[in-house]
């Protein structure tokens, strides 16, 4: 097994990282630089043919892209910690959650990054900034959102850290590298922050 990686502030690699840490499994890994480029060669196309990281080759040769599907993977093999959940419940408010944080925060966090940032400048073909500016809204609904869901449980799917915990933190890491901080009134999403980030797992 053999997981390409590649270093902060890429969020995406980061997930399997965390995810691998909170089971306490050692993946042997190679590092692939984006700022060089080392995403989109011939050679790493060969594992994932969209050029983009994280990526995961079994022993068989089987290759696994996507970073969900690869932490779903690592759960098959290791389910204890279940930070994809046990009970049907459980496991659908992961998801439901899981789902919120991609499509309500990452996807506008993203578009914000594609458009506006000076790094994608170089890269993309053309940034409309009026288009990526508009999604700042988005995320500040999404941060208020999950300010709210924290009123009423410890993590964000409820009362153990999961897969959905994950996804939230790197994803807000990721947009406060670009310039997407917590606003100082949703406390309950702060203090959230802050517990989670001191988890060791936190530190991969």
């Amino acid at each position: 097994m053999l997981f390409y990686d590649s270093a902060m502030p890429a969020p995406n690699p980061r997930r399997v990282r965390i995810f691998a840490a909170e089971k306490g499994i050692d993946l042997p890994t190679r590092d692939v630089s984006i700022l060089k480029g080392e995403h989109k060669s011939e050679e790493f196309k060969g594992v994932n043919p969209l050029g983009q990281t994280p990526a995961l080759k079994l022993d068989d040769g089987t290759c696994l892209s996507e970073s969900v599907a690869i932490c779903r993977y690592l759960e098959a093999l290791h389910p204890e910690p279940p930070l994809f959940g046990t009970t049907p419940t459980e496991i659908a408010q992961i998801e439901m959650w899981s789902r919120r944080v991609e499509l309500r925060l990452m996807v506008p966090t993203g578009m914000i990054w594609v458009h506006t940032h000076p790094f994608t400048a170089r890269v993309v073909p053309h940034q409309y900034k009026g288009f990526g500016e508009s999604n700042r809204t988005l995320v500040a609904r999404a941060h208020a959102l999950f300010d709210d869901a924290l009123g009423e449980t410890p993590f964000v799917a409820g009362e153990r850290y999961t897969m959905a915990d994950i996804l939230l933190l790197t994803t807000i890491d990721f947009g406060t590298f670009i310039g997407l901080t917590i606003a100082e009134e949703h406390a309950r999403l702060n203090d959230w922050h802050r517990r989670v980030t001191a988890r060791e797992s936190a530190k991969a």
